[in-house]
């Protein structure tokens, strides 16, 4: 059973070192100022002219309060009119992106992050999903998969309405902890009845998927305060959970400096929150998929990583891989071919350089063989738990053990420790391995030892 996790503290605290998230390889650390908008031209072209399908991801930075934990690109306001010239800009963003592809190039997958996507108007929303459609190819036979994230504190029936209405088939939904006195702690207020009407409005209005985050690790909370948080989380039957380890990194998130470092749980406690978190979920008949991640059996991942079609991505785990990533908004990354380029990170650079018609790419990177290769392996292991020897050679013409020979003292260190099966036909991440699957990753990651690894959380 690929959802089978077999718990080993020891072999956890062995190989729990921080490391990259893997959303992509290289990782968006490797990212340079050498990579702009002449690259990113050539690779839509290229989109074009194979005709690939589309994903997009839509970035609203803006956020009406704080939370102290959070590390995303946001801007906090009450001012409701700062989303205005915003959206102007995104929609001028839009259209000189879409006059690069080909109308024929179906949207598969749109997803809406932040910030707080609901933090724009009834009409804002309106206006943009109108912009989106006049100038791509977007599904209206509700076939796509079309997500947003919500915070319950900023969306009621109306809203989930008309998202729905929009179509909207999939919502993500903050949540990260119930206990009051840990939401007082990281400054999100938010009741079990205001996330659970946002539920109910969307079964209701029959989205075909829900997800929640949670989050361990944060100030104020304990193993057993998080065990119920996790037992209200299932009466709510999600189809999906994402169960984050906090990372507390004040020096480079200044929100985060206003937690109270000596409120924050041990690693000991830590390592019981996920154990007892791994254990509910398993019994209430969730999936570990990887990665922080659990769906039910039914849900689309579960399926795919059992066919093992499952994908990473930007995006995170997705059935949509193949497809070109096109990122709009502040921010936003783009994955299209072997060319990985951001947008500026500044608001107002973003805007201005949007203002003088010229698109915000700021930095990037164009994937050589080597990062193709290593991206394949990744990809697998982190998907499927597995790699196929044999497969790889095939796709890129090598021959596996002589061109990672000088890794393979490290495999077998690992398969020594139980982590994972290595033999001649490939590698299989065993059970009492499968939370560390970053780590088995990560020595196939060329770059690694250039870059400190203060930049990345702990696997666990």
């Amino acid at each position: 059973m690929l959802d089978a996790i077999r718990w080993d503290t020891d072999l956890i605290r062995r190989y729990d070192l921080a490391g990259p998230r893997y959303t992509s390889y290289p990782t968006a650390v490797q990212f340079n100022s050498q990579v702009g908008t002449f690259d990113l031209f050539h690779a839509l072209r290229d989109s074009r002219k194979a005709l690939r399908p589309l994903s997009l991801y839509v970035h609203v930075p803006f956020c009406a309060n704080i939370c102290y934990y959070c590390a995303c690109n946001k801007v906090i306001t009450k001012d409701r009119g700062r989303a205005l010239p915003y959206l102007q800009r995104l929609e001028q963003e839009i259209q000189l992106i879409a006059c690069h592809l080909d109308p024929a190039q179906k949207v598969e997958q749109l997803h809406f992050g932040g910030g707080t996507p609901t933090f724009l108007s009834h009409d804002e929303l309106r206006q943009l999903m109108a912009h989106l459609r006049k100038h791509f190819n977007l599904l209206d036979d509700d076939s796509g998969d079309y997500g947003i994230e919500i915070d319950p504190r900023e969306a009621d029936w109306s809203t989930m309405g008309l998202l729905r209405e929009l179509g909207f088939n999939r919502v993500s939904i903050g949540l990260q902890d119930l206990d009051p006195a840990v939401q007082r702690a990281v400054n999100r207020l938010q009741s079990l009845e205001e996330t659970r009407a946002v539920i109910d409005a969307a079964r209701t209005l029959q989205f075909r998927s829900i997800n929640i985050d949670l989050i361990y690790g944060l100030p104020k909370q304990t193993p057993d305060n998080f065990a119920r948080t996790v037992e209200e989380v299932i009466s709510l039957q999600p189809d999906r959970l994402s169960v984050f380890n906090y990372a507390h990194l004040p020096e480079r998130f200044m929100p985060q400096r206003r937690i109270n470092s000596n409120e924050l749980p041990s690693p000991a406690q830590k390592l019981e929150m996920l154990q007892r978190t791994i254990e509910q979920l398993t019994a209430a008949g969730y999936r570990y998929i990887g990665m922080d991640h659990f769906a039910l059996p039914d849900d689309e991942l579960a399926i795919a990583q059992e066919e093992q079609t499952l994908q990473r991505n930007f995006q995170g785990y997705t059935t949509h891989g193949h497809c070109d990533l096109i990122g709009l908004g502040v921010s936003a990354i783009s994955q299209i071919g072997d060319l990985y380029c951001q947008n500026s990170s500044d608001l107002n650079e973003y805007q201005n350089t949007l203002a003088a018609a010229q698109l915000a790419t700021s930095r990037g990177l164009l994937c050589n063989a080597d990062d193709r290769l290593r991206r394949a392996v990744i990809q697998q292991l982190i998907c499927n738990f597995s790699l196929d020897f044999a497969e790889i050679e095939q796709a890129f013409n090598i021959d596996f053990q002589g061109y990672f020979g000088a890794l393979w003292p490290q495999l077998q260190g690992m398969a020594n420790d139980g982590l994972i099966e290595l033999n001649r036909e490939g590698i299989e991440i065993l059970p009492a391995g499968r939370l560390l699957a970053r780590s088995v990753c990560m020595v196939f990651d060329a770059y690694l030892e250039q870059q400190n690894r203060q930049r990345f959380s702990r696997v666990i």
